[in-house]
């Protein structure tokens, strides 16, 4: 094997702010320490906590890389003591507390899996934050209503089309909201029986008319928590991830009594690691195979060079992506 070098190429943010913050930078390569592999990068996906991080409101944890960057997919090049599921050679795709915008990567050896059946090693970097976010939010220890209605927010963007794609795989009905033809189309196309336009559509109502939902994932928060609650049938979840317009609201919880709908929210970073072990074993024996039987496929958008990531932060934050936006040292 190729000796590894003492230096990497990263991106950097030099302050808090808009994309232009982030820059070129170069660090020492990344320590292997016990229970951990090395990975060379061959591919980093961009996520929304990637632009809270850059705005200055969402830290790393004690102990992380302050580098942005919550998985990768490459080649394992080193294994800290006690690994003994990876060894140098495997590629992988992984979920990180952090650091994956550099040319290497330390990662919890436990948090890797082999890039899945058919799948591209550099689109298999877009898999493990959006699936171990939605996997342990809406399935993890969670009965699912046969042929129940599973309403999507933002279905075309990357926690979107990996919850449209899982919803429909197990069995849900999937309803969506998008913002576009186009973007109904492509919807439709991973599984989802119904597009709502919100820019020309009630969702609340057309969900209503449909039954009810049993199951709402949220990442747009301020008045859609209200029509939410609306858009919900008697015992339902609703499952919040993100506040794109806001998570101050005033609304009546009386509804949310009366149905007895369950409402909850979580991040994934700041969980305990042991639990995000729990959600790589689950998704290894219950989702993995679903990529072989063409079930699951991951959704590029665009793959550009790492030092362009200013422009895919400015490309997410246009909203109009469908899938994830990917960065290759």
């Amino acid at each position: 094997m190729t000796a590894l070098p003492d230096s990497m190429t990263v991106v950097e943010m030099s302050a808090p702010g808009g994309p232009e913050v982030l820059v070129p930078g170069h660090r020492p390569l990344p320590a292997c320490p016990a229970g951990e592999v090395l990975i060379r990068v061959t591919a980093a996906g961009v996520n929304g906590p990637d632009l809270v991080q850059r705005r200055g409101h969402y830290p790393a944890p004690k102990g992380a890389s302050d580098l942005l960057g919550l998985e990768v997919s490459g080649e394992i090049v080193a294994c800290g003591e006690d690994v003994r599921d990876w060894q140098p050679g495997d590629r992988v795709c992984a979920l990180t507390n952090g650091g994956g915008y550099a040319e290497f990567v330390a990662v919890d050896a436990s948090h890797c899996l082999p890039v899945p059946q058919g799948v591209d090693e550099v689109d298999a970097a877009g898999l493990p934050e959006t699936l171990f976010t939605v996997w342990s939010n809406v399935f993890l220890d969670h009965s699912l209503p046969e042929g129940g209605i599973f309403l999507v927010h933002g279905g075309a963007g990357g926690i979107g089309t990996t919850a449209v794609q899982l919803g429909r795989a197990m069995g849900l009905r999937v309803l969506t909201t998008v913002g576009s033809e186009e973007a109904a189309a492509f919807v439709t196309s991973l599984g989802a029986e119904r597009a709502i336009d919100f820019r020309s559509e009630d969702f609340v109502a057309i969900t209503r008319e449909a039954g009810g939902a049993d199951i709402i994932l949220d990442i747009i928060g301020g008045d859609y928590v209200a029509r939410n609650i609306k858009a919900a049938r008697h015992d339902a979840r609703i499952i919040q991830l993100a506040f794109n317009q806001g998570s101050k609201v005033e609304i009546d919880l009386m509804p949310v009594m009366l149905k007895r709908i369950s409402y909850t929210g979580s991040t994934l970073r700041s969980r305990p690691e042991a639990f995000k072990t729990r959600v790589a074993q689950a998704l290894r024996r219950d989702v993995w195979p679903l990529f072989g039987k063409t079930a699951l496929r991951p959704v590029t958008h665009r793959i550009l060079p790492m030092t362009h990531a200013a422009e895919a932060h400015r490309l997410m934050e246009a909203g109009s992506h469908h899938g994830k936006i990917l960065l290759r040292p």
